[in-house]
């Protein structure tokens, strides 16, 4: 069979979608999101409910062998075309090497699916160059924040709606880069538009109203809203949302904030250094959308110089640095934001 590299998440669902299993699937990364989506979407469409009962066999790693694993998959499956033996924390299992000998001459009317999490599988071993020739090497890795809106948008077209880009912004920066809650809480909004809660019976587009409706995000007090603030110098807006942090601890913590503002002002810093200075050249220089660069990066660089703004990413690592105890200090995050702030405005 042909071999397998970089295959990605998409291409092994329309082949499975075409009723093109592999004998073998051996699924590894840091993001585990992906793992279970391939392994259960593997054994929706390789079986039936009722061929499940005889022909569906989960076992885990670490009560499990590579040799009992090979046992398994030998059998040959009861009145059906195929057999899915499903290795969960396949990280954990003994004498796994064993399983290059299987990878040599699988049986076709088995699928195997091995899901190792938290870790790779070091392909330059026996076992890795087998699984490629047999079947599918599969690495989930984490994704960057860059990656996070196509990630939301292609996840919401599934569910045959939209998002607008300030609702997408606010997920990307409230959750961050954790795909199963991310997955999460955008199935609470689309039940939400589905039960056509708050009126919204006809709606197809996820907006900030409606995630501060079922998520409880505000859409006006945000890390977002702050950088939206920060980029063009709006005191006032900037200092009613650190006031808003500063009343609601429930709702605020600092790390996440901090994170935020470094990520845009280390944007910020680089589209200095753009070799093309138009809108869109700069846009593509940091990999964003035209929207994003457009509200908050190309408007913060009519206020900010070079110098400003490396002298802020200063000040954030300082803050992060005195809000870990560094210095002896004990100011609360509140406060710690508000004298963060009027360093950046000022």
């Amino acid at each position: 069979m042909a071999k397998k590299t970089g295959i990605t998440y998409e291409e092994i669902v329309r082949q499975v979608q075409a009723g093109d299993f592999k004998p073998v699937y051996y699924l590894m990364g840091e993001e585990s999101y992906y793992i279970d989506r391939v392994s259960d979407y593997i054994v929706q469409k390789a079986l039936t409910e009722d061929e499940k009962d005889f022909n569906l066999t989960i076992l885990y790693g670490p009560q499990t062998t590579g040799e009992e694993v090979v046992n398994a998959a030998k059998r040959y499956p009861m009145m059906a075309e195929r057999q899915v033996v499903l290795v969960r924390e396949a990280q954990t299992l003994e004498h796994r090497d064993v399983l290059a000998f299987y990878m040599q001459d699988p049986l076709l009317s088995t699928i195997l699916i091995l899901c190792h999490k938290n870790g790779t599988l070091d392909r330059r071993t026996k076992l890795a160059s087998e699984i490629q020739k047999a079947g599918i090497l599969f690495e989930s890795r984490k994704l960057y924040d860059r990656e996070l809106p196509s990630f939301i948008n292609a996840y919401v077209r599934r569910k045959r709606l939209e998002i607008a880009p300030d609702a997408c912004q606010i997920l990307c920066e409230h959750v961050g880069a954790d795909l199963n809650r991310l997955a999460g809480e955008l199935d609470k909004l689309v039940l939400a538009i589905q039960a056509g809660g708050q009126g919204r019976a006809a709606a197809t587009r996820i907006d900030a109203q409606l995630i501060q409706d079922h998520i409880g995000i505000s859409k006006d007090y945000n890390a977002f809203e702050l950088v939206s603030a920060l980029a063009v110098k709006d005191v006032m807006k900037a200092n009613k949302i650190v006031k808003y942090f500063d009343s609601n601890p429930k709702n605020f913590a600092l790390q996440p904030v901090l994170a935020t503002l470094f990520r845009f002002y280390t944007n910020l810093m680089l589209a200095y250094y753009s070799p093309v200075k138009s809108e869109e050249g700069i846009a593509a220089w940091l990999e964003q959308s035209l929207w994003q660069a457009r509200r908050d990066i190309l408007p913060a660089m009519r206020y900010y110089t070079a110098t400003k703004v490396f002298n802020i990413l200063d000040e954030i690592r300082k803050t992060d640095a005195a809000s870990k105890g560094v210095g002896g200090q004990k100011t609360t995050d509140g406060d710690l934001l508000k004298e963060l702030i009027f360093r950046i405005l000022h």
